[in-house]
């Protein structure tokens, strides 16, 4: 499929793309512009850090159509530095944070130490509840860790396990928790390897399914290995159709319903 072969429908929501990054940051205005052609009308964009959760907070509060989650990423624990975590929770009151996240356990990297990948966790878990605010998880290969530690908390839990990328199993156990998973560009990759997460975006309930670009990563074919942003989930939400024997349209739809279901969104303040 080329940039000319998906046709404009929508609307879209993105639900996890880092905007703050400079590949994006640099060109914002193109990249919002081409997320509208694209039918996206509205993206949360994703705190890492202290300092890039207010960068986040901030172009929420200045762009119609984006919305905040804010949260110190696992991979950054470590780099957090004495009263970060305080600037995390003062933002958490701020206009247009719609979640708490990016969060996590991440086993693939060795990059925080992973006691304090689940002490962090645990806070913003905690953080997400008081708020009453859903919360973005990241998980890499540490599926069985996280199902752990969300099961210590005795309740549902209101958020999205993003860029999933696990098998049917680990997919039953994340939705019994009360999740939803989204899914990125991966789904559309060629590598048979991938046919258990497709299994999975085929079979999973429509009303807990979300997609994402997790922009400026994991683009979608035919864009693999060139830098990602938010109007190439129309060809992940295609491919997800396709898979599901739905029209791009109607999916659209969903999982636009279940994005602004789930953090709350105005449907009226769009891009």
């Amino acid at each position: 499929m080329s940039e000319s072969s998906i046709a404009t429908f929508g609307p879209l929501v993105d639900t996890h793309a880092h905007l703050d990054d400079p590949r994006m940051a640099r060109d914002l205005a193109g990249v919002l512009a081409r997320a509208r052609e694209h039918g996206v009308t509205q993206i949360v964009a994703i705190g890492t850090t202290a300092a890039s959760s207010r960068d986040i907070v901030s172009l929420a509060r200045d762009h119609q159509g984006i919305f905040a989650a804010i949260g110190i990423q696992p991979n950054h624990g470590a780099e957090a530095e004495p009263g970060d975590w305080e600037r995390i929770v003062e933002l958490a009151d701020a206009p247009k944070v719609v979640a708490i996240g990016e969060t996590g356990l991440d086993r693939y990297w060795d990059r925080t130490p992973f006691p304090l990948q689940q002490d962090l966790f645990d806070r913003h878990l905690t953080l997400a509840f008081e708020r009453q605010l859903p919360v973005v998880i990241h998980c890499r290969q540490c599926e069985a860790d996280i199902v752990a530690q969300l099961e210590q908390l005795g309740r549902p839990v209101s958020g999205i396990l993003h860029s999933f990328t696990g098998n049917w199993d680990d997919a039953q156990a994340f939705l019994a928790l009360g999740l939803h998973l989204s899914f990125a560009g991966m789904v559309t990759f060629r590598n048979e390897s991938l046919d258990p997460l497709r299994e999975v975006a085929s079979r999973m309930p429509l009303d807990r399914l979300l997609i994402e670009t997790d922009s400026p990563y994991l683009s979608p074919h035919p864009f693999r290995g060139k830098t990602n942003e938010p109007g190439r989930v129309a060809w992940t939400c295609a491919r997800i159709a396709e898979l599901r024997g739905m029209e791009a349209e109607e999916l659209a739809l969903q999982t636009t319903r279940n994005a602004r279901r789930l953090f709350g969104l105005e449907e009226t303040e769009t891009l």
